[in-house]
């Protein structure tokens, strides 16, 4: 099994930058499609952006232009550069894994399929 670890957040004023990450450990094999995933209290947990083993990313129309997602395969981690932060951004974060790199664009709209997250770090935007 795969375990994956966030690490990053925090408050910031609205306009500002966060650097969120995700320690990957654990069977490897099962994270040919990675993502962000963020869930505003009270609301549905929402695709931020997936990443494939190639690099190949997919954005949520919300954050394009804004946020960045990256990985590094050879250190088992993966980030999301935020910047420009809204306080619609505001929620918690999750790092997400998935053992198929075919449907990581799918995975974006379809967020509850990943077949494993971690337990989310706090991101709050104030304006």
């Amino acid at each position: 099994q795969v375990h994956l670890v966030e690490s990053g957040g925090g408050s910031v004023q609205a306009g500002g930058s966060l650097r969120l990450s995700c320690a990957v450990s654990g069977y490897t094999g099962s994270t040919k499609c990675m993502g962000w995933l963020r869930q505003a209290p009270g609301g549905e947990r929402e695709g931020v952006a997936t990443i494939n083993t190639g690099g190949v990313p997919h954005y949520a129309d919300s954050v394009k232009g804004r946020f960045t997602i990256s990985r590094d395969n050879t250190k088992n981690t993966l980030t999301l550069q935020m910047t420009n932060l809204k306080p619609e951004d505001s929620g918690t974060y999750y790092c997400a894994a998935d053992r198929s790199e075919y449907r990581c664009s799918r995975l974006l709209s379809q967020p509850d399929l990943f077949d494993r997250w971690g337990q989310g770090t706090l991101v709050t935007v104030s304006s």
